[in-house]
Order: C-alpha cells, then sequence, then structure tokens
C-alpha cells in the first residue's frame, strides 16, 4: 500500500497546476478537448475489464444489492449492507424521484439503482441502459424473481443509444460519466430526452481541481490499463463548463471516505471468498489465469481504497449534480 501512496502522490505532481489560475485554464482546456472527442471511446474495453466478468464474482466481493460504486457511510461504522441503502436513498432524495414518473437510468450496471427505484416507486417506468448483455439478463431475471413489471432493460453503447424526445421526467446515471467523453454531446441528447421540467441527476467520482484522462503512459498506469481504459478523472468544477443545453441546478460533494470505507468492504468480501472466486476466475479467464485476475483486483480494491482516502477523502471524492431543461 506503501508503493500506491508514493504513486498517488506522483498522480498529484502530474495534475496540480502550479497556481489556481492555473489550475482552471488546464480545466477549461480539458473541457474543450472533451468537445471535440465521441461520446464514448473504449467501450468495449470498458466491457470485457468490468461489465461482462461474471455475475457471481459481484455476488460475492459486492454488498446485496450489487452496488458497484461509491457507498455513503455516514457515521463509518455502517456495515456494507447499510451503507448501500444509504446511498440509494440519497441518490432518490437528490435526485427528486417519486412515483408516477418516467426516469431513464444510463448505465445501470447490475440493477442496484433500477431495482431500487421500481421498488420504491412502483407506479413509475424505469429504463435501463447498460452496454453489457449479462447485466441485461441478470436484471432481468431479478425483476422476474422480484416480481416487478415496471422495469425495462436495454443494451446499447451510449454512443448509439437513442430515444424519444420529451420521454423522461428524470434520468440518472450513476458512476457512467466517467466513462464518457464528450459531455457536451452527451448532455445535448439528455436535454432533448426530457420533459420541459424534467432534471437529469448524476454522480460521479471526482479530483477536487483537477480533470485528466486516464491513459497507459507507462507501467505505472496500471489502473488505466487493466481497469479503466477510455476513463476521465472529472474535477468537481468539469460540469460547470457544459450548460449549452442544461444547467446546474445544484451540487454536492461526498468525501472519498466514502468511497475509500465502500472498496474496503470490497477488500475485505475478496478476501473472505477468495476459493470461490479463483474457481470462478477459472471458468472465465483458464486454471493458470486465476490467481493473476485475483490478484489484480484485490490491487484495484486497495488502489480504491488509497485514492478516496488519501489526505482523508479531500482530494478524491464523489459529487452528485443536478440540472435542469434551460
Amino acid at each position: 500500500r506503501w508503493g500506491i501512496r508514493r504513486l498517488l502522490r506522483q498522480r498529484l505532481e502530474e495534475v496540480r497546476a502550479s497556481s489556481p489560475a492555473e489550475r482552471q485554464k488546464n480545466v477549461d482546456q480539458f473541457s474543450q478537448k472533451l468537445r471535440s472527442l465521441p461520446v464514448a471511446v473504449e467501450t468495449k474495453a470498458a466491457n470485457e475489464q468490468h461489465y461482462e466478468v461474471p455475475a457471481a464474482f459481484y455476488k460475492l466481493c459486492l454488498g446485496p444489492r450489487l452496488k458497484y460504486s461509491s457507498c455513503y457511510y455516514e457515521s463509518g461504522r455502517e456495515s456494507l449492507v447499510e451503507a448501500e441503502v444509504a446511498m440509494l436513498s440519497l441518490t432518490c432524495q437528490r435526485a427528486e424521484l417519486a412515483n408516477g414518473l418516467e426516469i431513464l437510468e444510463l448505465g445501470c450496471g447490475w440493477g442496484s439503482l433500477t431495482l431500487w427505484m421500481a421498488e420504491k416507486y412502483p407506479q413509475s417506468q424505469i429504463t435501463g441502459v447498460s452496454n453489457s448483455a449479462s447485466q441485461k439478463v441478470f436484471i432481468e431475471s431479478e425483476c422476474q424473481r422480484r416480481g416487478l413489471n415496471n422495469v425495462r432493460i436495454i443494451t446499447c453503447d451510449m454512443n448509439q443509444f437513442t430515444t424519444e424526445a420529451g420521454r423522461y421526467d428524470r434520468v440518472v446515471s450513476v458512476e457512467m460519466f466517467e466513462h464518457m467523453k464528450n459531455w457536451a454531446e452527451l448532455l445535448r441528447r439528455i436535454s432533448a430526452w426530457l420533459k420541459p421540467q424534467g432534471k437529469l441527476f448524476f454522480h460521479v467520482f471526482t479530483h477536487r481541481d483537477s480533470a485528466y484522462h486516464f491513459e497507459s503512459k507507462d507501467g505505472t498506469d496500471w489502473m488505466s490499463r487493466h481497469f479503466f481504459t477510455g476513463g476521465i478523472m472529472p474535477s468537481n468544477d468539469l460540469p460547470a463548463y457544459f450548460q449549452d443545453d442544461l444547467k446546474l441546478e445544484t451540487q454536492w460533494e461526498v468525501e472519498g471516505r466514502h468511497y475509500g470505507q465502500t472498496a474496503e468492504h470490497w477488500l475485505q468480501n475478496t478476501d473472505q471468498h477468495r476459493r470461490e472466486i479463483l474457481e470462478i476466475f477459472g471458468e472465465c479467464y483458464g486454471a493458470n489465469q486465476a490467481k493473476k485476475w485475483l490478484a489484480y483486483w484485490r490491487i484495484f480494491f486497495m488502489a480504491c481504497a488509497e485514492l478516496w482516502n488519501f489526505r482523508g477523502g479531500s482530494e478524491w471524492m464523489v459529487c452528485h449534480y443536478r440540472m435542469t431543461k434551460k
């Protein structure tokens, strides 16, 4: 873990400009560059790295709701079970969800928020979009098991996804925007899909004042190469640069310690289920690769924990944003 912290300090030196004015200029240039890129790049790699790994693995390392994103630890003493529920509740509250809405979730993952919304708002219609066929199968089987009939899941790359104009009261997204490049174009599309009074809520992990691409330049860019190809680290203020079609209504910071604790719990679960996970990876990657992939995932969870706990969770964190139509 000392090595991970050393790399984090090195990363900060790389991305940190010398003055607030210089940092602002860097984020401005970063936002301009994003406007010239496709909505998403390397979507196939993202799928292979995270989203086509069997659900059986995530059932062992995540919490019972399979929330593969930051949870919320109000006191810091909560279990992963409690922290999943706390963040799902907070998300719905900040997104201003209610019964009877048409809700679109972009990047629905293993369905933690989709299923939560479907249960809490039975008169709402929930449409979830995932780039993973296995996630669609999993969520649909869960809906059947729970008797939920207000959910529709679509498998689609975000570059290609489109839907009817003016259909949705809310668009929600949790930790998908970090996989996107052209936020301006994505927000333009979302604005078109929203009803006149509709709102977008999204949750992203961020750095407090610097934005950068995850790039695999050398041996130290291990996370970029194996776990986050094509991704970005937004700065807290990045959405403010993309108010062409939607305007920022409010935003919240969630200290990095919440994600740090989440990752520590995932690591504990992984270690508790080492034998079962090796069996899953043996089937997925071949017996001779299973231990290597277990080591990769352990280091990934450790790196996540160290990243978000760095300097008490004040450097890297999670931000929530709510935007309205102009």
